[in-house]
């Protein structure tokens, strides 16, 4: 299980390395992807609280990189956070995703993103569940349910 610890240490010092590798430049990511899926998943935008299709989802499944398919969450470990955002509390695998430090916008924060293709999926906060503690706060543009448990 990763930990608040794990996370900061993998933001400070480099993320686990990927089972895979996908590079594309912008113009394939922009063929592939709606205007707003390549605005938040390729250039670290974020959606609108309560708007996402996954916000209030609770089909089973696995949730896999909008971009690449890697497979980056369990539906099992989905919970109500009330932010607005799909939010988890583990990946499905410690090298799925990737964790760098973020100051954007005045504050201190870890983003996460896919550590196959380096798509931007939202930010992991010390403040979920037990017994990770974790809460994966991710963007519904970046991610879709790719496979039912």
């Amino acid at each position: 299980m990763i930990t608040w610890k794990d996370v900061l240490q993998f933001a400070d010092q480099g993320s686990p390395a990927p089972a895979r590798r996908i590079t594309k430049s912008d113009e394939e990511w922009r063929q592939q992807l709606t205007p707003e899926q390549f605005s938040i998943a390729r250039k670290k935008g974020t959606e609108r609280p309560f708007t996402g299709a996954y916000c209030e989802a609770h089909d089973p499944g696995l949730y896999a990189c909008r971009c690449c398919g890697t497979h980056l969450f369990d539906s099992g470990l989905k919970f109500e956070s009330g932010t607005g955002w799909p939010s988890f509390t583990q990946p499905v695998a410690d090298n799925a995703i990737a964790y760098h430090k973020d100051t954007s916008y005045g504050m201190t924060r870890v983003e996460v993103t896919c550590n196959a293709c380096d798509a931007h999926l939202g930010h992991v906060f010390p403040d979920g569940p037990k017994p990770s503690g974790l809460r994966y706060c991710i963007n519904s543009a970046s991610i879709i349910l790719a496979q039912n448990s």
